[in-house]
């Protein structure tokens, strides 16, 4: 595991991005000490998203866009 400064990690982002699509896993120190880790992101949590997206998307395109406030609050949290 690779570990870079904090400074490094601001200067050498898009590389350090570069390396992590690739599989690494950096871990950013300040002043010597781990604050943060750099890894992939989770597949089951881009599945996820991309779920509610397109539930989104759907809902959009099944109601109509009259500006009439027919929604209550609780419709927001399904």
């Amino acid at each position: 595991m690779k570990s870079v400064s904090a400074a490094d990690a601001n200067r050498h982002f898009s590389a350090l991005l570069r390396e992590v699509s690739r599989g690494a896993r950096i871990t950013v120190t300040s002043r010597g000490k781990p604050v943060a880790m750099i890894s992939a992101a989770d597949p089951a949590e881009r599945r996820e998203r991309a779920a509610a997206r397109r539930a989104l998307l759907l809902r959009l395109r099944t109601v109509p866009a009259t500006g009439a406030r027919n929604w209550s609050r609780s419709d927001l949290y399904e």
